[in-house]
This record gives C-alpha cells, structure tokens and sequence, in this order.
C-alpha cells in the first residue's frame, strides 16, 4: 500500500500543475472578454454632476489646469475618475473611481501627477500608505482650500489621542493655529519615527528651542539624548509639557545622595513651612539651568557652579 500510494504521486503533482497553466492561460481569455470601459467625455458626465463641477470649478485642482490652459473639453472628469462608460451604462453605479472610499488604491491616480512632489518622495514607506489610508482620507479633491489650512481638524478625526493631549493645561499652540501637525511631521511619509520633519526628536525641537542646542560645558545627559525624556510633545497636565511633577520627575534619576533622595512626602513638606524642594519649580528653583550650562565650576562651592546646573 505505501508504494503504490507514492508511485501516485507524480502524477498528482503533474495534474496540479496543469490545471494551474489552464487557469494561468485563462486569466488574459476572461480579460479579454471583459468589457472594456472608455471616455465617454466631460459633458456627459455634467449631465448629472452639475454640483460637482462647480465645486471642482472653486478647487485648487481646476485653478491649476486652468494656469495650463486645461478644461472641461481637452481634461475631462475622466481624468482622474478614469472611463466613464460603464459607469453610465450601468445607470450610475459606481463601476468609476470616485475616491470616496479612502482607499490607498485610489492614491495610484493622486501619484500619477504628484509623484515627483519632494513631499510624496517616501509615500510608499510612510505610516499612512502603510496602513491603507489614500489620499481621499485626508484631501477633498474638489477642495477650495488646501489641507495645511484646515489643521489640526483633519488629523484629529483619526488621531483622537493626540487630540486630547493638546487640550491638556499645558500644551504646544496647536488648537490655537500658532503651530500646525506639518510643521512637525510630514503626513506623506519619512524615514524618522512619527514621519518627524528631522532625522531625531531633539533636532525637531531644535528648530524653535535653538537655545537648547548647546554646545555647553556641562550638558545634562537626557536633554542630550532625547527631549521626549522629560517632555510631552503635544501636550501633559504638568507645567513645561513635562510628563510628570517636579521632583518627582527628577527623581527618577536622582536619588542617590544628599537631598535629592529626601523622601518628599507630606510628613516632610506640609508640617509647617514647606520646603521649597516641593512647591512651585521644586529642583529648578535652584537647578535653574536644566538644560546644560556654561557657568564655570567651582570646587570649594560645587553647587553654585554649572556643574550642578545652580544658576
């Protein structure tokens, strides 16, 4: 019985095999039958998008034809929507491309024009193309207005979390139009982690904080290596964006000797007068220059020196 049922096997094998040519071979057959969907011309499809067309007429894309000599006539709705035919022969079903799905299989005719834009340089390796979001989702193709414009409103429907964050007490100027999300990241994609219009968070925030850039003379080393250490980038319930209070936050590190390992509790701070270790700036009532420091250090007195960050 064993060798019989492997002396079979071949040819199981060979008739797989052919059955999956015939069905390769079939494929450019039934294609061929398949109605093939043509242009049937702007003014036909006017005949029932009369209000589409006057919004397209307001849009970026009409104004931008129209500098090139483009209309109805020589551009046609086809253009982007592809061949209307079927479409109109089926009584308006949507056998056309009507980039109302947000699909990233409509984006293919958005690149078709706007691939070579240095903005869509690293569309396909970018986190919206990755997760199937098209252009549709965040552009109104008959929009009057660019997207920039309507900031931070169309990325908030999507990143609801980011939205909360930037109502928080302490926040970036993001609800109130001083900074827009594309200032900081570049939705149609990058090489950095959160599509960062940098190579690293710390030379983002570089770009409006350049006086924490340094060089100093004593650097603080988790400034130096990413700001995100101390900070919330949209927004915290802690003054300075922090991601949490001080001294708590500076205690996360600094708890090895002298005061920074006092525990701050109330048995300490709030019988009597509190200590300032706890109230208002905390550490930075002293530690003023956080961020590094150039002051020069002085061993008889280290903590008035810039070594100890004291101002």
């Amino acid at each position: 019985m064993y060798q019989s049922e492997t002396s079979n096997r071949p040819s199981a094998i060979l008739l797989l095999a052919g059955l999956t040519i015939l069905l390769l071979l079939g494929m450019p057959i039934l294609a061929t039958a398949a109605e093939t969907a043509s242009l049937v011309g702007s003014e036909r499809c006017l005949e029932c998008h009369e209000q589409q067309a006057e919004t397209y007429n307001n849009s970026l894309h009409a104004q931008a034809w129209k500098s090139i000599g483009g209309n109805y006539t020589n551009s046609g709705c086809e253009s982007c929507h592809g061949p209307g035919s079927t479409h109109v022969d089926s009584n308006g079903k949507p056998d056309i491309i009507n980039f109302s799905g947000k699909q990233i299989s409509e984006s293919s005719t958005c690149l078709s024009c706007h691939e070579t834009s240095p903005e869509l340089a690293l569309w396909s390796m970018g986190a919206h193309a990755r997760n199937d979001v098209g252009c549709a989702a965040c552009h109104t193709i008959h929009g009057e207005v660019q997207p920039v414009a309507n900031q931070p409103e169309v990325c908030f429907s999507c990143h609801r979390d980011i939205k909360f964050d930037s109502n928080k007490q302490s926040h970036h100027p993001i609800i109130e139009g001083k900074v827009s999300c594309n200032d900081c990241h570049n939705p149609h994609g990058a090489l950095s982690e959160g599509q960062l219009r940098a190579n690293s968070k710390n030379e983002l925030c570089y770009h409006c904080h350049a006086d924490k850039r340094g060089p100093f003379l004593w650097e603080h080393p988790p400034v130096e290596e990413d700001c995100g250490s101390c900070h919330s980038s949209h927004g915290s319930r802690h003054n300075n964006l922090l991601t949490s209070k001080v001294p708590n936050l500076c205690q996360d590190c600094h708890d090895w000797n002298r005061h920074p390992s006092t525990t701050l509790d109330s048995s300490s701070n709030f019988s009597g007068t509190a200590s300032n270790r706890f109230i208002a700036r905390s550490c930075l009532n002293c530690h003023g220059t956080i961020h590094g420091s150039n002051a020069p250090h002085n061993p008889d007195n280290g903590y008035n020196g810039g070594h100890y960050f004291v101002r």
